[in-house]
């Protein structure tokens, strides 16, 4: 029996207790339209067993995932919606903006003109020095080499 949450919409989603417009279902992962799009074809990529985190998601079923999403981004652009482009959004914890406290792959695809934009403040902020980059570098090595 696949890891579940019954009070998770996304598990309910899959279960077939909450209507979806599916455009993919398998053993491991479904991908569903997002009932509030950013563009039109925004939809979802989910791992069917709930998992609240990316890291509490078996490495495999991520990679089952992500093979998902590139499939769907890639006929995004030979589809009706005919996206010049595509975005591919997670947020990995609440402070990160996700709401739904299972692991998703927002897919928007994206037409010029389109209203949507991506853009934080910090990247109009001067650059951080080269040590400084290095040394967060180097924590992040440190903390790969313990948690791969």
């Amino acid at each position: 029996m696949a890891k579940r949450d019954p009070a998770c919409i996304f598990c309910r989603i899959v279960a077939g207790e909450i209507p979806a417009s599916f455009v993919h279902r398998g053993a491991t992962a479904t991908a569903f339209l997002d009932v509030n799009p950013v563009t039109p074809g925004h939809l979802l990529v989910i791992p069917n067993e709930h998992h609240g985190s990316l890291a509490e998601t078996r490495v495999e079923t991520w990679a089952h995932v992500m093979r998902i999403v590139r499939r769907i981004a890639v006929a995004l652009r030979a589809s009706a919606f005919a996206a010049d482009g595509v975005n591919l959004f997670v947020a990995d914890g609440e402070v990160a903006g996700q709401e739904v406290p299972h692991v998703h792959v927002h897919v928007i695809p994206r037409t010029a003109g389109d209203g949507f934009r991506v853009h934080a403040a910090a990247w109009d902020a001067e650059r951080p020095a080269r040590e400084t980059l290095d040394r967060q570098a180097g924590a992040i090595r440190e903390a790969v080499g313990k948690r791969s």
